[in-house]
């Protein structure tokens, strides 16, 4: 088993003790309306630009399938990871109006 299933107890006495994992921890994905994206645009290591998406909660597989259309809809690539969406290249025009076409909320931040 992995560490991160374990919190609290490091080690107890009792023999009948059972450690309670916390299972189905996922939050639960918002309705679209209710998401407030946010579009930064970032310089990554060697002064590349990537457009930033955050603030999406849910699901990490509803963020991936977000992040997926996203990508193939600019043409480009990227990655989803730690809760946000990374576009390589200054794509924040198309990827307001894509997820406004989708329904979300989201608005440029940033520079």
């Amino acid at each position: 088993m992995s560490k991160k299933n374990f919190t609290g107890v490091v080690y107890s006495t009792d023999p009948d003790f059972k450690y309670q994992e916390n299972a189905g921890n996922s939050p639960a994905t918002m309705p679209p309306q209710q998401q407030n994206l946010k579009i930064y645009l970032d310089r990554k290591g060697g002064g590349k630009v990537v457009t930033r998406i955050n603030g999406f909660i849910g699901a990490d597989a509803d963020l991936e399938l977000i992040g997926k259309k996203l990508k193939s809809k600019c043409g480009v690539g990227g990655s989803v990871k730690d809760g946000e969406i990374l576009i390589q290249g200054d794509f924040r025009d198309k990827v307001l109006t894509l997820l406004l076409a989708d329904g979300y909320k989201a608005k440029k931040a940033g520079g």
